[in-house]
């Protein structure tokens, strides 16, 4: 069975320092790139920040050049925050900055998708959220083919649920935006496979797996970030969102999100190599109930 694996950023990154210090990679692009190859990822993802850290040595053009030469196909790009707040705010203008960054690289590389939330955790409206969504996606279908996916996250506070991030995509009816899912947000969000299915076909834009355990640590920032599991090695039921999502006529690319200090800690090889195998496993398994 063929399955398209795309490494996300965060899993393929290595030694970096989530939301405290550096967060580009030490690896070189064409690095990654020739290892996503070699073990049979259809595409990678990049930070925004290690995006800005590229074009310090390379172009746009020969960054999606690496990429092409390599059989890589889906390339996403990620995070923007902060897109809601009202113009005149310094969030607002740091967002922008950033908003500029992502969409002129999602038109020079083709990407899949560029991802959206907030991390930040600024505090705004759902009828705010739903009427700049709106806005986002009308500027960036002007700009390029990309799609926006809103990730649902359990942090998010303003749309901690399923219901909440599907009104505010749902209710910009925006034909380029559509949601994100993380296996991982929704184990922890005690959100099974069978709740999925209340997701319109037309907003299921992303998935990402990763596995991770049931009780919470004290520190969700410091879980989150640090001891992901891959597919798998937790306990979630990855296949049974597999089945669920692929029911609903999600195709892929599966992206594989996997924050961990063991795994980023693995030999570049390694940590490829045991991101398709886990990720490759559950996916089948998924397929195949």
């Amino acid at each position: 069975m063929s399955v398209d694996i795309l490494g996300a950023y965060w899993t393929t990154a290595g030694p970096v320092e989530i939301r405290t210090g550096r967060e580009w990679s030490l690896f070189d692009w064409p690095d990654r790139c020739a290892e996503a190859k070699r073990v049979g990822m259809s595409g990678l993802g990049l930070w925004h920040t290690d995006l800005e850290h590229l074009l310090e040595r390379y172009t746009l053009a020969e960054i999606k050049q690496i990429f092409d030469d390599n059989g890589l196909v889906h390339l996403e790009l990620e995070f923007l925050n902060d897109w809601f707040v009202p113009r005149g705010d310094e969030k607002r203008a740091a967002s922008d900055g950033q908003r500029d960054l992502l969409f002129d690289a999602a038109a020079a590389l083709d990407a899949h998708h560029i991802k959206i939330g907030n991390l930040q955790r600024t505090p705004a409206t759902i009828d705010r959220l739903t009427e700049a969504f709106g806005e986002l996606c009308a500027d960036a279908a002007d700009r390029h083919a990309a799609p926006l996916t809103y990730e649902l996250m359990p942090f998010d506070v303003n749309a901690a649920s399923l219901e909440a991030v599907l009104q505010i995509v749902g209710g910009a009816g925006a034909p380029n935006g559509g949601i994100a899912i993380d296996t991982w947000h929704l184990g922890k969000m005690a959100i099974s496979p069978d709740d999925l299915r209340a997701i319109p076909r037309h907003l299921l834009t992303y998935v990402e797996l990763s596995d991770g355990m049931q009780e919470n640590m004290p520190d969700h920032t410091h879980e989150t970030t640090r001891f992901r599991r891959l597919p798998g090695e937790g306990e979630f039921d990855i296949p049974g969102y597999v089945r669920a999502l692929a029911d609903l006529g999600y195709a892929g690319p599966w992206g594989v999100e996997v924050l961990s200090d063991a795994l980023r800690a693995l030999p570049l090889p390694e940590m490829f190599r045991r991101t398709v195998e886990t990720s490759t496993a559950q996916i089948e398994k998924g397929l195949k109930a």
